[in-house]
């Protein structure tokens, strides 16, 4: 059972996943290199690296075995977060970091449609109206991006939470729960080796590898393991609350930092997204509460 203590830590460790994360836009509008390929490569291998660490410090001798024991749920599960990392940051390069976020921001809805259509899951009517009030902000922000030539980055950030709600609804189908860390360890030896044919040579000065740096070790690597930390403290759905603060800290750092303002219907259709994803998880915290007091 959570204690006090224990969930004021969770609710810190899930705030710093979102800042870390919220990082990305950035650092990367702050380097020279601006191809998201090559930029996937070495976020990736400084990840790698970064967890690769952390596995050997936790685990010793045992690190390796720690990786091979995730299987063949694993190997699928890491295979689809890597396109999920490359799709990320080439989407960043060819889009707003505004609408990145928001578009990405849907993977919650969309694991539960594909539950819903694949396995049968029921989904609340509350979900149901929350996902059509955040496909017609995103409807909007395509419609607009479509003039704005921002719509190619749109449609590649759009195989973030498809590729998300894949993975959870074909781990549920296999029975299987994956390590997180070794997991997203294997995604990023993947993502290394995919986008390395299309970088080369390579660009990058010797100024852009702090961020490079930043962004696989403090973005990404750190980012996941204050979420795996924190995911022994909270519920499911305080996670998933949580962690919408990662648009509002992207945007937001973005626009005061870099300059890069949203333009008015991204505000618009991204404030539509976010406020439906926080009422939806905000309700079923809620109702998880009232059930457990009621069994209790």
């Amino acid at each position: 059972m959570s204690t006090p203590v224990s969930h004021r830590r969770g609710l810190l460790l899930m705030l710093g996943a979102t800042l870390c994360w919220a990082s990305a836009g950035v650092l990367m509008r702050t380097q020279s290199v601006t191809d998201g390929w090559e930029v996937t490569f070495w976020r990736s291998l400084f990840m790698t690296l970064f967890l690769s660490a952390v596995l050997a410090v936790q685990y010793g001798a045992g690190a390796w075995r720690r990786v091979c024991a995730v299987g063949l749920p694993g190997l699928i599960s890491g295979l689809l977060w890597s396109i999920m990392f490359v799709c990320f940051i080439v989407a960043l390069s060819r889009t707003t970091v505004a609408n990145t976020l928001v578009v990405c921001s849907i993977s919650p809805f969309m694991a539960a449609l594909f539950a819903w259509a694949f396995l049968k899951e029921r989904v609340p009517v509350r979900t149901w109206l929350a996902m059509a009030a955040a496909f017609t902000g995103i409807v909007a922000m395509f419609m607009e991006s479509l003039g704005g030539g921002g719509a190619a980055g749109n449609l590649i950030a759009l195989a973030i939470p498809l590729c998300f709600g894949l993975n959870v609804v074909l781990l549920r189908k296999m029975h299987a729960e994956v390590d997180m860390v070794p997991t997203i360890l294997i995604a990023g030896v993947l993502s290394c080796v995919m986008t390395l044919p299309f970088c080369l040579p390579f660009d990058a000065r010797p100024t852009d590898f702090p961020n490079f740096i930043a962004l696989g070790v403090v973005q990404l690597g750190l980012g996941c393991l204050c979420m795996v930390w924190a995911a022994r403290h909270l519920a499911a759905a305080e996670i998933g609350l949580l962690a919408e603060m990662e648009t509002l800290f992207g945007v937001l750092s973005v626009w005061v930092l870099v300059g890069e303002v949203p333009s008015r219907m991204t505000l618009i259709g991204g404030g539509i997204v976010v406020t439906a994803l926080a009422i939806n998880a905000a309700v079923g915290l809620r109702d998880q509460h009232r059930l457990a007091t009621a069994v209790a």
